[in-house]
């Protein structure tokens, strides 16, 4: 019989005892399952480094909670990704249903597939990571606390304060950063697959070329100012940011390196990693297996 592990995070958004028992029923049968609860920030990362002879790992949370796991595994590992946070980016970009029973069900059979992870600072991530405007709009919503049941606030309470953030930089935002190889510019974002993220149901694609598969994308206005910020809004549900003269773009690239002139906030995967003055973002190639349904490229 082989063995599995299951990593929940009983405080994520789509997590209930019911979903859990569903997802457990769809995944014992033929394997040894160990399910093992997060308690703490970080947990994760300590559960799956202490897990042995558990031939797949699956991950019953929101990306939050597979950035941790992502960062305690080896080379060898098998992940499969069950959605049960708020935004559930990977799971969506792979075609993995919303539904965690119906996920479960799917990925037993999945075929693993190999992807690249990025690196910010030597912490992994999977999908996306950013130094100002999107760090600092994940920072805006932390602040905003949990509900009494621990879940983070919901698409809402994000746009909210997009919304005000953007209203924010209606005066002229001059370059912030260097990005060595590109230039100056206000804020830079990092993407390792795509989409970039989601609003609601709409996928972010900011860097509509950036594959799991492939290096790190970069996307990085050189300033913004009032009458760019509805185009940058437009560049994010519609592409086009690659395109544009006044945006630095860089594609399946090994390497990023980010001084800033000032402090600013770092993100991964939607994670606040604090105020950095420089930042080293690394593509990780052929990092980790994961379930995908589809048998196809995920490139395609």
């Amino acid at each position: 019989m082989n063995g599995a592990a299951l990593i929940v995070n009983p405080f994520a958004s789509g997590v209930t005892e019911e979903r859990l028992a569903a997802v457990e029923r769809e995944l014992r049968p033929g394997i040894e399952l160990t399910v093992a609860l997060t308690e703490r920030p970080q947990h994760a990362t300590e559960l799956v480094r202490g897990l042995d002879g558990a031939d797949r790992i699956y991950v019953f949370g929101g990306d939050g909670l597979l950035n941790e796991v992502l960062n305690g595994l080896g080379e060898d590992a098998v992940v499969g990704v069950l959605p049960g946070g708020r935004t559930n980016v990977v799971a969506r970009a792979l075609g993995v249903p919303l539904d965690p029973a119906a996920a479960a069900r799917m990925l037993v059979s999945a075929p693993p597939r190999r992807i690249s992870l990025g690196r910010a600072n030597g912490r992994r991530f999977a999908f996306a990571a950013g130094v100002g405007f999107d760090a600092e709009l994940v920072r805006r919503v932390d602040r905003r606390g949990r509900r009494s049941d621990g879940r983070r606030p919901g698409d809402v309470a994000f746009a909210w304060e997009a919304a005000k953030l953007l209203m924010g930089w209606r005066a002229r935002r001059e370059p912030a950063l260097e990005i060595e190889g590109f230039g100056r510019a206000a804020f830079a974002l990092v993407a390792n697959g795509y989409p970039y993220s989601y609003a609601g149901r709409r996928p972010v694609r900011v860097a509509s070329e950036a594959r799991f598969e492939l290096g790190l994308d970069l996307v990085a206005p050189q300033r913004v100012g009032p009458r760019a910020i509805p185009r940058f809004v437009g560049y994010a549900f519609r592409g086009g940011a690659d395109r544009a003269e006044d945006v630095l773009y860089g594609h399946d690239l090994d390497r990023i390196d980010v001084r800033c002139d000032r402090p600013l906030p770092l993100q991964v995967d939607g994670e606040d990693l604090g105020d950095v003055d420089s930042v080293v973002f690394e593509a990780e190639r052929d990092a980790v297996s994961i379930l995908a349904p589809d048998a196809g490229t995920l490139t395609a």
